[in-house]
């Protein structure tokens, strides 16, 4: 994770820096399918707007948002945000992972106000709207670099299938009777065959997700390293793996297996036919993430799972 200003990371890509540009616009993404998400986007609008600083929405989303005449509206392509300073993202994990596609396409930073469950992406919660819209105006935020997963899947050893991921790549079994047979792989040599439900590769910012459930261990954001993790393995050696972030790890679904699925960050999926091979490497472009707060992620960790912490007493002084 590198943490850098927003000035600094504008320049960085070769954007004006913010008081060279004209207007000022911010992204807004939101999942409108919950009534929370419109109403706050809402808000969110209305404050900006207020403020001299334009909204840009998707076309698809504006048809259920309550919008003024000044927001403009674009179709969902990659470069959506292009030309933005910042996208907002109203939702949970799954929108804030669909913000991320758009942010790490445009290079834009992404702040995400949690309108789910724990939302360990997100940087603020439904009841800070007031506070979000003020930091935005003002600037008053910073830019943090978290790594991505650059993904190629090979089939009779050709490219079939390239992806990305912030999150999460997984390798898994497709029919549910039937378990998936696979090879683990670190560097170019072997390190395990089993059968399984599958095998996860993630960030550290992947590891309080979908490799935390399959039993991986949470790594703090500002260790860079690389993740493999055994989903429900029938094996007696399938544990979790932390590997150097220059690692290419590698999962060879078996010749003889049902075939398989890839999921990337559990957002887009392709098939693996029996006998692919999934390599997954740190990624070439990060995903900006926009911050409100120094606390430390020890404090979320605890505050997002709800972890008890009482009887401590802290160092003594």
């Amino acid at each position: 994770m590198t943490q850098v200003s927003l000035e600094t990371a504008a320049v960085e890509r070769g954007a004006p820096a913010p008081q060279e540009r004209g207007e000022r616009t911010v992204f807004l993404l939101a999942h409108t399918g919950r009534q929370a998400a419109v109403r706050s986007a809402e808000l969110v609008v209305q404050g900006l707007l207020r403020c001299g600083i334009g909204v840009r929405v998707l076309t698809e989303e504006a048809i259920d948002l309550p919008l003024p005449d000044p927001v403009e509206t674009v179709a969902p392509e990659p470069d959506a945000a292009e030309g933005c300073e910042l996208i907002v993202v109203l939702g949970g994990d799954g929108t804030l992972l669909r913000g991320a596609e758009f942010a790490r396409a445009s290079g834009v930073p992404m702040l995400g106000v949690n309108l789910g469950r724990v939302g360990f992406l997100a940087e603020a919660e439904r009841d800070d709207l007031d506070k979000v819209v003020d930091r935005v105006v003002t600037r008053s935020y910073e830019v943090e670099e978290r790594m991505t997963l650059d993904i190629v899947v090979r089939n009779d050893g050709h490219v079939v299938h390239a992806d990305w991921a912030l999150n999460e790549v997984s390798v898994e079994k497709a029919a549910r009777e039937r378990m998936l047979e696979v090879v683990t792989e670190v560097d170019g040599r072997p390190v395990s065959s089993f059968g399984g439900d599958g095998v996860v590769c993630a960030t550290p910012t992947g590891s309080t997700a979908y490799a935390f459930s399959a039993g991986g261990p949470v790594v703090w954001p500002e260790v860079e390293a690389l993740l493999m993790v055994p989903i429900s393995a029938h094996a007696l050696f399938a544990k979790p793996l932390v590997t150097a972030p220059d690692s290419v790890l590698a999962v060879e679904v078996q010749p003889q297996t049902p075939h398989g699925v890839l999921w990337a960050d559990g957002r887009r999926s392709v098939e693996l036919p029996a006998g692919a091979r999934v390599e997954v490497r740190r990624g070439a472009v990060p995903v900006r993430l926009a911050r409100l707060h120094h606390a430390s992620f020890t404090d979320r960790l605890v505050a997002k799972f709800a972890l008890p912490v009482s009887g401590w007493r802290g160092a003594p002084h």
